[in-house]
């Protein structure tokens, strides 16, 4: 995901607004990670025996001093009760610029407070739970609550199944909150949604990606999910929220797929080791009437020459799309192949609506995923008996040649207004 930029940040609160306010979360363990923090900051110690206390066991993570001085130290303190603490400094010279701390209970997140110049806390978040539900709160540089906590694992409301095309949507899960994304979840018989939270293992699958920092979260799959249900609004969409911890369960995420009567499953994510990929290429091959729609990626280079995965992987039953402007060229910092990548639409400054319900734009290969499965769904509700050789045709014959000067950048071409077809 790239240049993401709000437009109309309107409503941006309200579907935190409600069952997390006033939790009370354990301040005494907060004033002590803040102390921590504190004395990293102003002591700027440069090995691990400066915290020994007779508390806690210390340990240096990182220890780095460029050539402009600047320099980059953590610690890792753990004691006998099972709390770990990670320090962080960053900073030029024999001055510390940022101070950052991570506090975990028997591995569990628990909090973390940032300081910036002269040790001045700029922020906390504290992860709270209330019975299965999950809040991220977050605090000033008082340590005061500053509005309503953020829901990050809220069970699903009830709804209607909505009927239409299946398609399953593999990413860091939905909002489905939001009444229009609620609107097209698919449901069995009893109303539960068929969606499943694939990291958590557990039937809420919430649109939150934890893998760089579980205090700062970062969203995809609803501005993805959005522009999918515009372009194509009949859709009976399953949200699978990615293994992340295990990626061998790709393959339960196909079957359950097949099991649920998908023909379509729009995969907008990637990564570049090919041993996350296995148990899925096996799955997909497994299953030849599922048509796989993912993304190129953006990391700017040929992917015929550096794979990205599951982009690269040489599966009939599956379409890589790519981002370009709105004059048929490859966009910038999006990947490319004559081999490996299919098809360009465009998708820079798109209109998405993202996990707050914000009207935003966003560009990138991610974005370019949800419009050629938008196509697909519109081609497959018309004729819903068609093949998945038959859907490839289809797309492929909705393409052109592209205004990219010298060798072709895909193998089929471009698509210059992907809502002409069908």
């Amino acid at each position: 995901m790239k240049r993401f930029a709000t437009l109309l940040p309107f409503a941006a609160f309200v579907i935190f607004a409600h069952t997390g306010q006033g939790l009370a979360f354990d301040r005494a363990r907060l004033a002590e990670l803040k102390a921590l923090t504190l004395k990293a900051c102003e002591e700027n110690p440069t090995h691990a025996g400066s915290f020994d206390d007779g508390r806690w066991t210390v340990r240096t993570i990182e220890d780095y001093i460029g050539v402009d001085v600047r320099f980059r130290r953590s610690f890792r303190l753990t004691d006998a009760d099972g709390t770990t603490v990670i320090l962080g400094l960053d900073g030029y010279g024999g001055s510390v610029r940022r101070a950052h701390s991570d506090m975990r209970l028997n591995g569990i997140p628990f909090g973390t407070i940032d300081l910036g110049p002269r040790c001045a806390v700029k922020q906390a978040r504290i992860l709270e739970r209330n019975g299965e539900d999950l809040f991220l709160v977050t605090l000033g540089p008082d340590l005061q609550q500053e509005g309503a906590p953020e829901t990050l694992n809220p069970p699903v409301p009830p709804g209607e199944d909505p009927e239409g095309v299946t398609v399953v949507h593999v990413d860091t899960g939905v909002n489905y909150l939001l009444p229009e994304v609620a609107a097209h979840l698919a449901r069995g018989d009893s109303g539960r949604i068929l969606g499943y939270d694939f990291w958590d293992m557990d039937p809420r699958p919430f649109d939150v990606e934890t893998s760089r920092s579980p205090y700062y979260p970062i969203r995809h799959g609803t501005s993805v999910a959005s522009i999918l249900l515009r372009e194509a609004p009949m859709t009976r969409m399953i949200p699978y929220r990615y293994p992340r911890p295990d990626m061998r369960r790709m393959g339960e995420i196909v079957a359950y797929a097949a099991q649920n009567g998908a023909r379509i499953v729009m995969m907008p994510l990637g990564s570049n080791r090919e041993i996350d990929w296995r148990v899925f290429a096996l799955a997909a091959e497994e299953h030849p009437d599922i048509l796989f729609i993912v993304s190129a990626g953006n990391d700017d280079r040929n992917i015929d020459d550096e794979p990205v995965f599951p982009a690269a992987l040489p599966l009939e039953n599956m379409v890589v799309a790519t981002s370009a402007d709105a004059f048929g060229r490859l966009a910038k910092g999006s990947n490319w192949g004559a081999q490996s990548v299919d098809l360009m639409v465009p998708a820079e400054s798109i209109e998405t609506v993202d996990h707050r319900g914000a009207t935003v734009v966003a560009s990138g290969s991610s974005y370019a995923v949800p419009r050629v499965t938008a196509m697909a769904v519109r081609i497959l509700a018309q004729n819903p008996e068609q093949s998945v050789a038959d859907l490839v045709a289809a797309l492929k014959g909705h393409t052109g040649r592209s205004m990219e000067r010298g060798a072709a950048k895909v193998k089929w071409g471009w698509v210059p207004n992907p809502l002409d077809a069908p």
